[in-house]
């Protein structure tokens, strides 16, 4: 019969092994992307439009059109997202009516991305007359990241210890100003993971703005939110799809995706540090 320090040690070592396994996933996942893409990333390819039915030149256009869509959909779905955390974790009744919301946003938090894409196809696209645009875009990727935002942010208000909400009470202040003053501050790191997280997702995604703001090819910078616009994930989509010239395509596609990754990290890292610098102000 194996001893309780033997079967300790064998499910530690089983543990390890899988920890070593995921890392050694992502070595490999960050190696083969900068080994294929490094080789293409220069001044000229970061600053300059494609060339040549996308063969040439630079990927400029779909790294803005990226940080339009991704902060545009996370600036969108922010302050929607906390209101509605605030009003499920300290407003609402607990009935069914609540208990349908929460299945809702659940629901809505595992619909594919390729529905929210049809869904501002035939809403913001056609219905409201947007037209296939940046503002279309904005909207359907709002829509998709907002359960990622009200999930995080109820998760993180109802974490405040509730003697600070007591004391609050205690103090004579009313239940918004305990939200804004005391609440609000204290969550701030847990609501800025679901920021991140949702930046992470929006920046990603290539369905949703397949049909409502991206453009296949164009030189031209986008000159209002009615305008279309490339996007990284929708050109690294194109690029490998389109056939007429497999090797040069493959080459900047590959240079596209490790700058894909670099801006996302890029703009988690500035969330992760703001989100530390509340932590420590901290004293609980």
């Amino acid at each position: 019969m194996i001893s309780r320090i033997a079967q300790e040690r064998m499910w530690f070592a089983t543990f390890r092994i899988a920890a070593l396994t995921v890392l050694l996933f992502l070595f490999a996942f960050l190696l083969i992307l900068s080994l294929k893409g490094a080789r293409v990333i220069n001044w000229e390819f970061l600053t300059q439009s494609p060339r040549e039915g996308m063969t040439e030149g630079g990927i400029f256009p779909a790294i803005l059109g990226t940080l339009y869509l991704s902060l545009g959909a996370v600036l969108l779905a922010f302050p929607v997202g906390v209101m509605t955390a605030i009003y499920l974790t300290f407003y609402a009744p607990r009935n069914p009516l609540t208990q349908a919301i929460r299945v809702s946003i659940s629901n809505l938090a595992g619909t594919p991305s390729i529905v929210f894409g049809l869904f501002g196809l035939a809403l913001f696209v056609k219905t409201f007359g947007f037209g296939v645009s940046i503002l279309s875009g904005v909207l359907t990727l709002g829509l998709l990241v907002l359960p990622i935002v009200i999930r995080a942010s109820e998760e993180a208000l109802r974490a405040v210890p509730q003697e600070f909400i007591e004391a609050s009470y205690a103090l004579g202040a009313t239940k918004l100003q305990t939200i804004r003053s005391v609440v609000l501050p204290a969550a701030s790191g847990g609501i800025l993971t679901g920021v991140i997280l949702s930046l992470a997702r929006a920046a990603g995604e290539t369905a949703p703005i397949l049909f409502t703001a991206a453009s296949f090819y164009t030189t031209e910078l986008p000159k209002s939110p009615f305008d279309e616009t490339l996007a990284l994930p929708f050109h690294i989509f194109a690029l490998m799809t389109e056939g007429t010239a497999p090797e040069a395509h493959t080459r900047i596609a590959f240079g596209a995706t490790l700058v894909l990754l670099a801006l996302v990290l890029s703009l988690n890292l500035v969330a992760i540090i703001q989100r530390y610098r509340l932590q420590r102000g901290k004293r609980w």
